[in-house]
């Protein structure tokens, strides 16, 4: 693809570290802006390495803040969260790393929240197998475990 560069190579640089300083962000998201914007592939490694030894990115820090938001604010689980860090295309080790030091406690503390919130909204269901098969679902698609999942629903909702 051979399309005209949006940017000089100042104004790209200038660009990104306000991106970067914005918000974390990872090389993946700055290889696609830079991408969209036109940049060869030689500029593109050269504004890489200016971020990198800037500090301005940094995968490990992008990692840890990605986690701490999707646990803290979404509620997300692990399956979930490391879904979305395999579509941005972060190391395995890195990912793996870093998901085994989520806060256990936390993290099922959320679990058992957004069983009851779910619980709490399935109130006029009458049929309690069906109330169950929606709570598991729903925490499916937040990302938990199955077995962390059972466990929660017989402990906290006695829906067993």
């Amino acid at each position: 693809m051979n399309q005209e560069c949006k940017y000089t190579f100042l104004e790209a640089k200038f660009k990104l570290e306000s991106f970067c300083a914005y918000q974390e962000r990872c090389s993946f998201e700055l290889e696609q802006k830079m991408f969209k914007w036109g940049l060869n592939k030689e500029n593109q490694k050269i504004l890489l390495d200016h971020l990198i030894s800037n500090n301005y990115l940094d995968e490990e820090r992008f990692v840890q803040t990605f986690i701490s938001g999707k646990i803290n604010i979404k509620r997300w689980g692990r399956i979930k969260i490391r879904k979305h860090l395999e579509q941005k295309f972060i190391s395995k080790n890195l990912i793996n790393k870093s998901i085994e030091s989520i806060n256990l406690k936390v993290y099922k503390e959320n679990l058992i929240h957004l069983a009851y919130k779910k619980e709490s909204s399935l109130k006029d269901e009458s049929d309690s197998y069906s109330k169950k098969i929606k709570i598991y679902r729903f925490l499916y698609s937040k990302g938990y475990e199955v077995d962390l999942i059972k466990d929660c629903v017989k402990r906290h909702l006695n829906l067993e």
